[in-house]
């Protein structure tokens, strides 16, 4: 089965190419089957590459998906025309009387500021809470999962000395959980971020999935099946970490090459995909038990 997604969000015809069964209003209506229900709140600046990344893995699974595509009720984006948003999103005040199946909460490139002084803080507050009685389970990604951990579990964050950057081998530490459902014991992982949560403040509720002993944790589970914090980056295609890179290069900022991705470390060869397989694997384990698990009924969720 396909994902159904707007008719003419530019996504569309990348996932096309990349042969990801899209389907159409019309055809999905005329299917006699509940469709998941999926959110995705993108904090992101491109949104367009953001939505396009999320929508490759969703989209790959067997069963009818609609995709809704949400933003911050006030924030002005300054990297996306506003008659974009328009017309592919919706505000998380338009959104927030529905039910979800899934929803993913994205990072945000405000790695610097306290959360508390974050402009759209409070509605961020009022957005994890919403989660709690309106998804069925809510995967909470890179800055999304540092908010969520020190909003409902007091993780503390810190800074690292130096910025996390490239794709790295991480170790699966519980392999019976269902999220990780077919991954191999050390998978590859991109990582982008300057921030790390301090292991000691990880309460007792939460369940260590992937670690890095150096680069430090990467996957968490709440007990109660709820949610999923994500720190890293398995959604990022071949050219996100490339293109940061560069990037910051024009910018002055004189950063190193990000580790493990350019073959032989060759910065003008086109970078290589090691994690794709896991990114795969991750999503569909979540639409799978989201699948297994959530209320026929959508007003139940929550219930």
């Amino acid at each position: 089965m396909p994902i159904r997604i707007p008719d003419d969000l530019p996504a569309r015809k990348t996932l096309e190419q990349e042969g990801v069964y899209v389907m159409d209003s019309s055809r999905a209506a005329r299917q006699d089957i509940r469709p998941l229900e999926i959110g995705l709140l993108n904090l992101m600046p491109n949104k367009e590459r953001t939505e396009t990344q999320f929508s490759r893995l969703i989209g790959a699974t067997p069963l009818q998906v609609n995709l809704s595509l949400v933003r911050i009720t006030e924030h002005q984006s300054k990297h996306t025309p506003e008659q974009y948003l328009n017309t592919f999103y919706q505000t998380w005040e338009e959104v927030r009387e529905r039910k979800f199946d899934g929803f993913i909460v994205t990072g945000a490139p405000i790695a610097n500021i306290p959360f508390e002084e974050v402009r759209y803080w409070p509605e961020m507050l009022e957005i994890m809470a919403w989660t709690r009685t309106n998804v069925h389970h809510t995967m909470f990604i890179c800055w999304g999962a540092q908010a969520a951990l020190h909003h409902f579990h007091g993780v503390r964050r810190y800074r690292m000395p130096e910025k996390a950057f490239g794709v790295y081998r991480h170790r699966i530490v519980r392999p019976g959980s269902p999220w990780l459902r077919g991954m191999s014991d050390n998978p590859m992982i991109p990582v982008s971020r300057y921030n790390d949560i301090e292991r000691g403040s990880v309460p007792g509720e939460l369940d260590v999935l992937i670690d890095n002993d150096d680069l430090g944790l990467c996957m968490l589970e709440h007990k109660d099946g709820r949610a999923v914090y994500f720190l890293n980056h398995l959604e990022y295609d071949n050219r996100s970490l490339a293109d940061e890179y560069e990037r910051d290069l024009k910018s002055g900022l004189d950063p190193r090459p990000p580790e493990n991705l350019y073959p032989n470390g060759d910065t003008s060869a086109e970078p290589q995909n090691r994690w794709r397989s896991h990114a795969h694997l991750l999503f569909q384990n979540w639409i799978n038990e989201i699948y297994q698990t959530t209320p026929y009924e959508l007003e139940r969720i929550g219930m």
